[in-house]
């Protein structure tokens, strides 16, 4: 029985790996595609292994290493603060929603709800944003639309609270003479890091990848993002390479030898390594919190 076991733990640890390595595939391709040459990629498409080796997209990026590296210290900082900003709000928002006794909860629940089914769209939002709250060319415009709070993750955060959190702790420490502030911050944050990682991880990706408020909200290059500022790197490869046999000699050489297929390859790679990094510490806990509901 005991061997028996024991093959069966050994299978599912090998399927495991399997699955662990199919998922770092793509990545290992990713690397790879941005090393090889553009005239190998063309010839004969993605490849594991690659005729000829090459650096020219790292170069290229390299000549704009302060324009990138000024985009990343900023996408950092929009993130670090963001990621924290809105676990505040969420948590805040949520735990009220969750207590049984609060007065009209189901109506402020269906409001957050409400938020998931409709917007105003894109144009009353922007002109919200820039004309009310004056967020344009700001590092706000990074930070607020769209993505310091989100419905879903309120009531992510609300759903653990009602099923984690014992209301007779919650009435326990009311009766010792806790306020509902020190119950807050003292009994049910501690143990919620589970859900707190797992929204943490959800708004830190989200931060990390956006790119869209700051194509619309900005047009003062030194404000953009790591994900801003190499879209715009893309799009202005493939206009010069669009644009090369319109242009002079000279140019449309030069524009013919840029490293477009390799240079979109290197621009992922910078842009996921930061979140594969990260990923491993937050693992545990975002198991532990996306398994909110399961039958225990």
């Amino acid at each position: 029985m005991a061997l028996g076991n024991r093959g069966i733990r050994l299978l599912a640890n090998i399927v495991l790996t399997l699955f662990a390595a199919a998922c770092l595939i793509p990545f290992a391709l990713l690397l790879i595609a941005s090393l090889s040459s553009e005239a190998s990629i063309i010839k004969n498409g993605y490849s594991f292994f690659p005729e000829e080796f090459s650096l020219k997209a790292y170069d290229y990026l390299w000549r704009h290493h302060i324009e990138i590296g000024r985009a990343y210290g900023i996408t950092v900082l929009i993130t670090v603060i963001g990621t924290a900003v809105s676990l505040a709000i969420t948590s805040m928002l949520a735990y009220p929603l969750s207590r049984r006794d609060m007065p009209m909860a189901r109506f402020w629940t269906f409001l957050v709800f409400f938020t998931l089914l409709f917007n105003g769209g894109l144009v009353p939002t922007y002109l919200v944003y820039t004309q009310l709250f004056e967020i344009k060319n700001t590092l706000f415009g990074l930070l607020v639309p769209g993505l310091l709070m989100n419905g879903f993750n309120v009531l992510l955060v609300r759903t653990f609270f009602l099923t984690s959190i014992p209301p007779a702790l919650i009435e326990a420490a009311s009766i010792d003479g806790a306020g509902e502030i020190k119950i807050f911050y003292r009994i049910v944050l501690p143990l919620s890091l589970p859900i707190m990682a797992t929204i943490g991880l959800f708004q830190a990706i989200a931060y990390w990848n956006d790119w869209f408020n700051g194509l619309i909200y900005l047009t003062d290059s030194r404000l953009f993002g790591i994900q801003t500022i190499l879209t715009k790197m893309i799009m202005d490869i493939q206009f010069l390479t669009s644009n090369s046999n319109a242009a002079g000699t000279g140019a449309g050489q030069a524009a013919a030898q840029l490293p477009s297929t390799s240079v979109r390859m290197a621009i992922a790679a910078i842009g996921v390594l930061p979140i594969l990094i990260a990923y491993p510490f937050f693992q545990k806990y975002f198991v532990k919190g996306i398994t909110i509901g399961a039958v225990k």
